[in-house]
């Protein structure tokens, strides 16, 4: 390990030295301002179209837009020359390019206009971009800018490793963005590290490793081991921490709508600092970390066993979505398949600072159309969560993630239980039988320990046993009765520190679990205005209208129905795990009374039950002896000669009388108290009931 840590320190240093002595050469341009910019002037622009070559192409200034872009003024240009027929006009990816008129810079091609044709486009002035060099740490820049006319140059984002499930999944989780994303390939000069040039091709990553994601465009300006390229943001994140590298262009695709630039992403340069509306800005030699993601994924039908590293952008709105999507493709190609199956995931999340606690969890799916995006659902959530409670900072450091997948359908049934007691003081312990019915299986048996809470009120109380992963009766009937969401829920919750954030995350019921908890009768999951006297304190409460994840608060005032006593108090339950999704639940009806009262009543009961006992006893002998006597008296009957018709003294081989059956063979015929009924009542029964 220490060699591992020596060695990336002198990597970093040796790349450093490169493209300082690479870039100290570089001659410095002149700046032209906009203001010195007329109508009619004309010059050239560089970019692009296949490999590292550079080529040119004519600009000719149109006019000056007054503060028309998102940083200021805009120049108006027509595009002309061999590079623009071949490509039909300017392409996405082309955006950066750098436009010069008498030898001097003039600023980045960065905008097309929506209803003109490709030739006609806006340049951002350099003047704006080099800004962005000198503009304070700033994380999640928020106030986008948009113009329903001017279209910027996109900067599509070339995906490489992901299908395209993954890809629609992770546009589906960031719509806001827009994304456009085109498969694309390696290149053999991939590995080679290239210092930027002003119209070379530049790629900023959100994803890197064994996958990558990002964005390609063009360089408009170096200075040093400072760049700027684009003209207009990529994501507008302002301060960021993408991994900047080297790009490769295959060719310019031609497009109905608009053509584009298809590149590879090479080797990683350097890091992206800033994300805004003049253009990105980033500085070379200066490796980002990232969020390392770690995946072992097991496909237990095929055998296969498969590992795999990427490192995804650390930033609050896109890390999720990143690392979620990361591990649905790592699923899909390890599965080479889609459909039904079940899966256990364990993932550990590391944060940063090491006085915070690492979150690890287990749980298990199944999915009867897709098991890979069923898989990451809980995965993204609680990353989501976690960086964006109202709490802390939770910086992460690194994610691990272990899964494994089979078709089979692993859920379990639960279909009878019965409790050793349910009479019982504060302390106690109820033994709670469980039978769980596995799909196409042999039924088999568990059993839970429940201890009643020693703070446990006196009183008349459901006992819940279910699947960690089914929602009570009473709270399914609460949610239909007001239609309330699952989002609807997760928002009403509240949480009064991040450890309670936390404990939440880590304990909350997994789907392979069986549960056996107390619900509180009245309990309702929101405030009833109507009648709040006779309603308990409400289990879910306290909504804001549009809390960030985690970020859930108290109303105060009369609509808050909870007098704060109860705050501290968290639902006592158990729970077992198991081997199978556990689906159903049901209720015990239980009585919770001092020790006195118990054992009064519990004496009281076996008193009855011995009653009972001693009763079924009694008429079982009083029919056997019933039964005995009446086999006797068949014997005798059968044996003993008749008086009256001596005809019964002879031998074997006479008829029977034809007016009188033989009696050799018992009747079939019983009656009906010959044998006691099996079935005792219930409630006869106390010492183990059933659900």
């Amino acid at each position: 390990m220490k060699f591992s840590h020596s060695w990336r320190r002198y990597r970093k240093t040796i790349l450093a030295l490169f493209f300082c002595s690479a870039l100290s050469s570089a001659q410095a341009v002149d700046f032209m301002p906009v203001q010195d910019v007329q109508t009619g002037m004309e010059g050239i622009a560089k970019t692009v179209i296949v490999g590292d070559t550079i080529s040119n192409f004519n600009v000719k200034v149109l006019g000056v837009m007054k503060d028309k872009g998102p940083s200021g003024h805009l120049i108006l240009a027509k595009f002309s020359g061999p590079v623009m027929e071949q490509t039909g006009g300017i392409a996405h990816g082309m955006s950066g390019s750098p436009v010069y008129i008498n030898g001097k810079l003039v600023g980045a091609v960065a905008y097309g206009w929506g209803f003109a044709d490709g030739t006609i486009g806006m340049i951002t002035p350099i003047e704006d971009m080099v800004k962005l060099w000198n503009i304070p740490y700033e994380k999640n820049l928020t106030n986008n800018w948009s113009d329903k006319q001017l279209i910027p140059m996109k900067t599509p984002l070339m995906a490489y490793g992901f299908d395209s499930a993954s890809m629609e999944y992770f546009k589906s989780k960031l719509p806001q963005y827009n994304y456009e994303t085109y498969d694309t390939a390696s290149s053999s000069s991939d590995d080679i590290a290239k210092p930027l040039q002003a119209g070379g091709s530049v790629a900023a990553l959100l994803v890197d490793g064994d996958l990558k994601l990002g964005a390609i465009g063009t360089v408009t300006y170096v200075d040093g081991q400072q760049m700027v390229a684009f003209g207009h943001p990529f994501l507008k994140h302002g301060s960021a921490n993408y991994f900047m590298h080297n790009a490769n262009i295959f060719t310019v695709v031609k497009s109905y709508e608009s053509a584009f630039k298809l590149g590879s992403m090479g080797r990683e340069i350097g890091t992206v600092t800033e994300d805004r509306g003049a253009g990105i800005a980033g500085v070379s030699g200066t490796i980002s970390s990232g969020i390392p993601v770690r995946f072992h994924l097991k496909d237990i039908d095929m055998g296969r066993d498969k590992h795999s590293n990427v490192k995804v952008i650390d930033d609050k709105d896109m890390t999720p979505t990143l690392a979620a999507t990361a591990l649905y493709n790592m699923l899909n190609k390890t599965l080479d398949r889609s459909g039904a199956g079940t899966a256990k995931i364990t993932y550990t999340i590391t944060p940063r600072n090491g006085e915070q606690k690492p979150l690890t969890r287990t749980n298990m799916f199944y999915s009867s159309e897709s098991i890979s995006e069923k898989t990451v659902d809980e995965f993204y959530n609680v990353i989501d969560v976690l960086m964006n409670n109202r709490f802390i900072n939770y910086e992460i450091t690194d994610i691990n993630v272990e899964t494994e997948v089979t078709q089979d359908k692993r859920t379990a049934k639960l279909v009878d239980a019965s409790a050793s007691s349910t009479v019982v003081s504060p302390g106690d312990t109820i033994v709670v039988d469980v039978t769980l019915e596995p799909y196409r299986g042999e039924k088999i048996n568990k059993e839970v320990f429940f201890t009643v809470p020693k703070d446990q009120p006196l009183g008349k109380y459901t006992l819940e046993v279910r699947g960690g992963g089914e929602i009570p009766l009473p709270y399914v009937l609460e949610k239909q009765k007001y239609n309330l969401t699952d989002e609807v829920l997760r928002r009403l919750k509240v949480y009064k520190d991040f450890n309670d954030l936390f404990d939440e995350l880590q304990k909350t019921d997994t789907n392979n679990q069986i549960v056996v908890e107390i619900l509180e009768d009245g309990v309702s999951l929101v405030n009833e205005e109507a009648s709040t006297s006779s309603v308990k304190k409400a289990k879910l409460q306290g909504v804001e209208d549009k809390p960030s994840p985690g970020d859930l608060k108290k109303k105060k005032g009369s609509e808050d129905i909870s007098d704060g006593k109860d705050d501290e108090k968290k639902n006592e339950k158990t729970a077992v795990d198991t081997e199978y999704i556990v689906q159903g639940d049901g209720q015990f009806t239980i009585q919770v009374m001092s020790t006195k009262d118990r054992d009064k009543a519990l004496a009281k009961r076996a008193k009855e039950q011995v009653k009972m006992e001693h009763k079924l006893e009694l008429e079982d002998q009083s029919n056997k002896k019933a039964s005995k006597s009446n086999s006797g008296k068949k014997d005798a009957s059968a044996t003993k000669p008749s008086k009256d018709n001596p005809s019964t003294n002879k031998p074997a081989e006479d008829k029977p009388s034809k007016d009188k059956p033989s009696n050799d063979k018992p009747s079939k015929d019983k009656p009906s108290n010959d044998k006691p009924s099996n079935d005792k009542p219930t409630n006869d029964k106390p010492s183990n009931d059933k659900i």
